[in-house]
């Protein structure tokens, strides 16, 4: 008996620590794919575009290394000079102060950029029962669009958003355009629920 509560301890702390050592990031993702005969997702060749507003903005070319690790994993390659598609990266983010029930508290949002979080603006008010400090929530939200450049028509669009208490941008952000490519090129209809792990 002895022996077995033993092995039953050792059981358990290994759980826990391999639970300790994981944390799971839940994304409410929407996908559409529109596909015209003749057209193959499935290894096809893209560039990147960018919106005007985008040009020359540091945290652009962030998103497409990002974009480009998930868009790889599902089969597309990167080529300039050969691209059949074109793919449109799109993120945002903010941060504010939760309530009891999770909601903000009115003039607490602050934009963050993907490689990094940025300090809670002024303008904060306490009230009674009001967890003191508040927690800080992230919301997070990405986006492709996937354009034939033959036909100049979307042939992919997909978006995808997290709220969570993780401050640490880059990894987020990254594990959000995963998720938004996780039923490439056949999404289900409506919005998913996509869980991946990451490592806390």
């Amino acid at each position: 008996m002895k022996r077995l509560a033993t092995l039953l301890t050792l059981a358990l702390a290994a759980l826990l620590t391999g639970c300790a050592g994981m944390r799971v990031v839940d994304s409410q993702v929407l996908a559409v794919a529109n596909v015209p005969p003749g057209v193959q997702l499935q290894g096809a060749k893209y560039r990147f575009e960018r919106l005007p507003s985008q040009a020359g903005n540091p945290e652009a070319g962030l998103a497409e290394q990002q974009a480009e690790q998930a868009l790889a994993a599902v089969g597309l390659v990167r080529d300039d000079a050969a691209a059949q598609l074109s793919v449109l990266v799109g993120f945002q983010g903010t941060q504010y102060l939760a309530d009891p029930w999770g909601y903000p508290y009115p003039g607490t949002y602050g934009s963050i950029s993907i490689g990094r979080g940025v300090p809670w603006g002024s303008g904060v008010g306490f009230g009674m029962g009001m967890r003191f400090p508040p927690p800080t929530q992230y919301r997070r939200e990405v986006s492709l669009i996937l354009r034939d450049l033959k036909s100049g028509q979307v042939v992919y669009e997909t978006r995808a958003s997290h709220d969570g208490p993780w401050s640490d941008s880059t990894t987020i952000f990254a594990t959000l355009f995963k998720a938004a490519l996780a039923h490439f090129p056949t999404p289900p209809a409506g919005p998913q629920r996509v869980n991946i792990e990451i490592p806390r």
